[in-house]
């Protein structure tokens, strides 16, 4: 039975039997659940962009901690034989902290994205999986927190010494004799990736909301998703 109605569905099963029993108190299914998914969603993205916002919210969480783009990966190879493995320490940590400076800007992107939600986002998610609304949100904001996160990241590069260090690296590397050439936009990646953590940390709160009852903080969270 926890198999066949696990997670939401079960959840959504109780809520619908607990608002037919009260058909007569003038609160609709519809108007309850939607309230019911926002207050999640509000609660689920405001943890997380905390989470990610703090010192080490990225660089300390091995989950969504920036790791060197994978083509750069010889590049290290390299240089680390050369004495230059504190650059590349340093690189890391920094694009890290960048994330972690431009995450507080999704904040008022995923505020908007709950504002609009209706009936038929709140039914697609009822019908999605145990991160359906991490879904939903990824195909309404990604676009928008992509374009407040860039500009941020980029400044933020540039103010702690990542572009410099990223430059410096890939110049003494193309300097060499007999490697191919490499050419990467690290601000685009770092950018990516900072938004691929958010999403990721997204995806757990509502997982933790879903199926652990000390994540429901409210009476209408543990009526919606079992107390």
């Amino acid at each position: 039975m926890k198999k066949m109605y696990s997670g939401i569905v079960f959840a959504l099963c109780c809520l619908m039997f607990l608002v037919n029993a009260k058909a007569g108190s003038g609160v609709s299914a519809e108007s309850t659940l939607i309230v019911g998914f926002k207050q999640a969603l509000s609660i689920g993205t405001e943890k997380a962009v905390q989470t990610v916002s703090k010192p080490d919210g990225y660089f300390g969480n091995q989950a969504i901690k920036i790791q060197l783009p994978d083509t750069m990966q010889k590049v290290v190879d390299i240089l680390g034989k050369f004495g230059m493995q504190k650059q590349v320490d340093d690189f890391t940590l920094s694009m890290n902290r960048a994330a972690e400076k431009a995450a507080p800007q999704a904040a008022s992107i995923f505020g908007a994205a709950i504002k609009d939600m209706g009936i038929e986002d709140a039914q697609k998610i009822y019908s999605g999986g145990d991160t359906a609304a991490t879904e939903f949100f990824k195909g309404k904001t990604s676009e928008q927190i992509f374009s407040a996160f860039k500009p941020i990241i980029s400044s933020s590069m540039q103010e702690v010494g990542t572009t410099a260090l990223f430059n410096d690296i890939m110049s003494k590397y193309n300097a060499m004799p007999f490697v191919p050439k490499k050419s990467i936009d690290i601000e685009e990646y770092v950018t990516n990736e900072a938004m691929d953590g958010l999403f990721t940390m997204v995806g757990e709160e509502e997982k933790s909301i879903r199926t652990n009852p000390a994540a429901r903080t409210t009476d209408l969270l543990k009526s919606i998703f079992g107390k």
